[in-house]
Formats: structure tokens, sequence, C-alpha cells
């Protein structure tokens, strides 16, 4: 039996999976905050707040800077590796994170960036020095690359570092000013992470389950996407296997077409339990797990966003780091705003409101309150509009 949701349903059930449907008033949990969403990415650079902060943020405002830099370097609840770019993900998820190891040292072993004698020549040298030493930066190392500089280019150490830790064999010890240091994975992981050994079926049944849960409604190849830890063959053949627990499911677009999908079969009571939505502005980072698919971000709010961070100036249709407004259910506008933290103002460079969206008194005000909430969380004092 398909589960048909029209687009409002959809709406306010993407935002509810990602935590942002209410405004949350309860003790701050960073841990729940992540296991929730399933990652948080990261991101260096800092328009106001870099964006793991501000994600969290975003979810409860008695969050800030320091926070995550703390848990992480706790090397408890959280261990930082890569979905579709560098997050820190749930310390329970590590042991299915065994296949996305494998399946990254795979892709970069096919890749001239990481040939195999470099690696032979590197690896011996690296993880000596860091058992003897302990956690290390690539700026430790020495070592400089050969040809034309373009880029993207690294040298030697870097690359092998990379190497290792996409491949599990070096974890991220903790991060200074956004400087990762490389310790030995068994320094790092909790030893009971390390001994769980679960059968690669079991792992492909819990990404796929975990990844299913988060879209709320998704296609095999979102599943296959949120965590880039299996193919789209294993998740199809993980949906037929599992027929009672996955049902289809028609959603709506904002369009007016019909998707067809999958979900998850506690999805009409997960509808039923939707919490009334906020009516507070909330200010949304382009990073942000509910807006970073741009494809699925327009489907669902018929919002078009584009990042424009490394478009030229002159091209830009908004502006260098814009972020987008939500109200409720909907997508109400975007801002630029830079932080300048010599002077401790959050200066806000540029404002539109969306196609269709009255601006009136009230929600400006809703705005600045947000603004000044925001500027809070980068530690700044006064927010200016230019």
């Amino acid at each position: 039996m398909t589960v048909t949701l029209n687009n409002r349903m959809m709406r306010r059930l993407w935002l509810d999976t990602n935590g942002l449907l209410s405004s949350s008033s309860e003790k701050l949990d960073i841990v729940s905050i992540i296991k929730k969403l399933g990652f948080v990415q990261l991101d260096t650079i800092q328009n106001v707040s870099r964006a793991h902060h501000h994600i969290i943020w975003s979810r409860n405002h008695k969050y800030r800077e320091p926070m995550l830099d703390e848990l992480l370097s706790a090397k408890e609840h959280i261990f930082e590796h890569f979905t579709h770019d560098a997050c820190v993900l749930p310390m329970d998820i590590y042991p299915m994170w065994q296949r996305r190891f494998k399946r990254m040292q795979a892709t970069l072993d096919r890749a001239s960036y990481h040939n195999p004698q470099r690696i032979k020549d590197w690896e011996d040298v690296l993880i000596e020095r860091i058992t003897s030493d302990g956690a290390l930066c690539t700026k430790d190392f020495n070592s400089k690359s050969n040809g034309k500089k373009k880029v993207w280019t690294r040298p030697p150490h870097k690359q092998v570092l990379d190497y290792l830790w996409y491949s599990g064999v070096l974890a991220t010890s903790h991060r200074e000013k956004f400087i990762k240091f490389y310790d030995l994975t068994e320094r790092v992981i909790p030893q009971q992470f390390l001994d769980i050994k679960i059968p690669e079926a079991e792992q492909v049944n819990l990404l796929c389950a975990g990844a299913l849960s988060r879209l709320a409604a998704g296609s095999a190849k979102e599943i296959k996407e949120f965590w880039e830890a299996k193919d789209v063959k294993e998740v199809k053949l993980w949906i037929e296997a599992n027929k009672k627990n996955v049902i289809p499911v028609k959603w709506e677009t904002d369009s007016g077409t019909w998707k067809d999908s999958y979900a998850l079969n506690d999805i009409k009571q997960r509808i039923e339990n939707l919490p009334p939505h906020s009516s507070r502005m909330k200010i949304i980072n382009p990073f942000d797990p509910a807006v970073r698919d741009r494809k699925r971000l327009k489907s669902i709010f018929g919002f078009d966003y584009k990042l424009e961070v490394f478009v030229p100036a002159a091209k830009r249709r908004w502006g260098y780091y814009v972020y987008l407004l939500l109200e409720g259910d909907r997508f109400v506008g975007r801002v630029e705003a830079k932080a300048n933290r010599k002077t401790k103002c959050l200066n806000v460079l540029n404002f539109w409101p969306e196609d269709g969206i009255k601006w009136g008194s009230n929600r400006k005000k809703k705005l600045e309150a947000e603004l000044i909430r925001f500027a809070r969380l980068a530690n700044l004092d006064t927010v200016k509009w230019s």
C-alpha cells in the first residue's frame, strides 16, 4: 500500500527529521543532535561562524563555538571522517564504517593522486613518527611537491596522511583552529567500538535503515548518497529484501509533480507525532543537512539556491556567502552577513525577500532578533545593517 504525502506534509516531515520544525528550549545535548542528523559537515570558511558550529546552533541556541571541538577531542562520543565531505559522526556508527574505509581506500588506489610508490615511501615514516610523538598535524612534517604547483597540489606527506586517514589507519585526534591532528586509530576510537565486528550484510542493513530514517522519504539513490558507504545496487537489494519494513511512498513536490520514494513502515506514526512548527525566523547555513542537497531543497520547498563562494564576484547573482531564511515550513528569503571580529560586529551586507513573500514589520523584527542571537554565537556584540 503506497503512502501519499502532499507537499505541506513533506515539508514539515523533512524539517522535523532535520530538527528544524520546532524551536528547542531543552537542555543542550550535542551528541543527540548529531545522532538525529547522522552527521554534521565540517567546513573551514569562517564567514560568521564555521558551518559545523552554525548547524548545531540552529537546533539549540545554547550552543557556543568551542563545544564541538571539545567533544571531538574527548574521543568518546563522535569521530571524524568523510561522507560527501569531512564530517563528524556519532561514535556508534563506527563499527559500520569499516566498509566506508575499504571503499575509500579502493577509490584512492585507483587515483593517480595517491600513487603506490609514494605511499610505500612515506607510510612507515609517518606512522613511526606519530607512534612515538603522539598526534601530529601536517605542519609537523616537511616534504615538497615536485613540478608545477596547482591549486590542489599537496606535498607527499600530506597526500599519504590523507590516504591513511581515509582508509582508517589514522583518525582525527582533535583540531586546533581547524587544523587537523592525526593519530593512530586505536588511540582515538574507544576499544569497545573497535571490538565490535558486524557482518557485511548487517552493516548494509543498518546504514540503509539509518539513512532512510533520516531522509524520512527517499529514493534508492538518495539512500546511497546519504553516507556514501554503499552503492545503489546494494540499496535496491536491501529494499527488495525488506518489504515488510520499507514501504513505497509518493510525495508531492512544490511544483505539484509527484516523486516515487521509500520510507520506513513507521512513516504514518511519524506524521501523526509531528510537532507544530515554530514561528521564529531561522538563519540556515548553506552546508546544513536540511539544504545541502539543492535539488531536494528545490523539489520540496521550491527554493532555488546556489552557494557562490567559488563564483567570481562579477558573476554572482546573490553574494559570497548567503544564508537561507526559514520561517515555519517555508524559506522566505536570504541574507548576506559577515562577522568583523576585531570590532565584534555582525555586518548585514544584503537582504533579499523570496518572491511572493510579503515582508512586513513583524517579519523584519523576527529577522532582526535572530541576527542578534546569531551574533552571540560568534561572540559579537552588535549588528549593523549596510
